[in-house]
């Protein structure tokens, strides 16, 4: 009997063991800064960071009825709009061309697959240079086929747009990779027996594909709003929230009021408002989850 507690014992202590590493990793980039987040929205601070008095939820409430606060979530969620549904659509489109293994597949996946590999920041970049509105590429062709240049990091009906088709081809080979691995795992038997049954591919990809495929949708729609929500490089490399605050999300405005203005602060207390929409969206979708089939 002792032996056996003994025993019980030690593997629990070697459980633990393998997961302190992992624990002092969360302690000291996740859980610290938000608890140190959460602490600073409630204070005032000086240009060093270092708190100056307790203001309480005044950090919030100033937040709260700012009219800028309401552009910027407007903003980002029309951001969101944008690019979630378009680069799940696309990628679920592209996904089940690559599914047979035939001899050229491997350097379509490849083609398809190659955003995930290249930086958001490094994207930026060369989409910039292509949204040049006199050298280029695109404004090129345009010109080419008649069409008059487009400003599309400089006009405000436009910019928002051009950072959108920036994300949504940055996103793309991440969702395909995930859509193409779901899709891997869906049995042949099934779609053998939908076909000896009679049913054509429109049915098979309207009524048979989707239900199978949708724990993995389910999956990429969680990840594709936080990390739509969360979005920061391409805005700050593109436009800078410009022009007019046309690409203004909050996470952007977030970085300017805490590392530009130096009001961390006031900073600190979007950080936590942001997380609260994020918990809020997620917890939705999740309500979801109901439709979703895991057999």
């Amino acid at each position: 009997m002792r032996s056996k507690q003994s025993l019980h014992m030690k593997e629990g202590m070697l459980g633990i063991g393998f997961l302190v590493p992992s624990l002092v990793l969360f302690a000291l980039f996740i859980f610290y800064p938000f608890i140190r987040s959460l602490y600073l929205s409630l204070q005032q601070t000086d240009l060093r960071g270092r708190t100056v008095k307790f203001v309480g939820l005044s950090n919030y409430t100033d937040l709260l009825t700012s009219e800028h606060f309401y552009h910027s979530l407007t903003v980002t969620c029309l951001f969101a709009l944008m690019t979630i549904p378009t680069t799940i659509l696309i990628a679920l489109g592209l996904a089940p061309l690559t599914q047979q293994r035939i001899k050229f597949t491997p350097v379509f996946q490849i083609i398809f697959a190659i955003s995930l590999i290249i930086p958001i920041s490094t994207s930026s970049v060369i989409w910039k240079l292509l949204f040049h509105p006199s050298l280029g590429i695109i404004n090129y062709f345009l010109g080419f086929v008649g069409i008059r240049p487009v400003e599309w990091l400089t006009d405000p009906k436009m910019a928002l747009v051009s950072v959108s088709i920036v994300t949504v081809w940055s996103g793309i080979g991440f969702i395909y990779v995930v859509l193409l691995s779901g899709i891997r795992g869906i049995s042949a038997e099934i779609y053998e027996s939908a076909t000896i049954d009679g049913a054509g591919v429109p049915t098979v990809i309207r009524k048979i594909t989707p239900p199978l495929l949708s724990p993995t949708l389910f999956f990429v729609s969680v990840v594709s709003v936080i990390h739509s929500l969360q979005s920061f490089g391409q805005f700050s490399i593109l436009t800078d929230g410009g022009p007019a605050f046309a690409t203004d999300v909050l996470v952007y405005d977030l970085y300017l009021e805490a590392f530009v203005n130096f009001r961390f602060g006031g900073g600190s207390a979007q950080a936590i408002v942001l997380f609260v929409i994020l918990l809020i969206f997620t917890l939705i979708q999740f309500r979801f989850e109901r439709r979703v089939h895991y057999s």
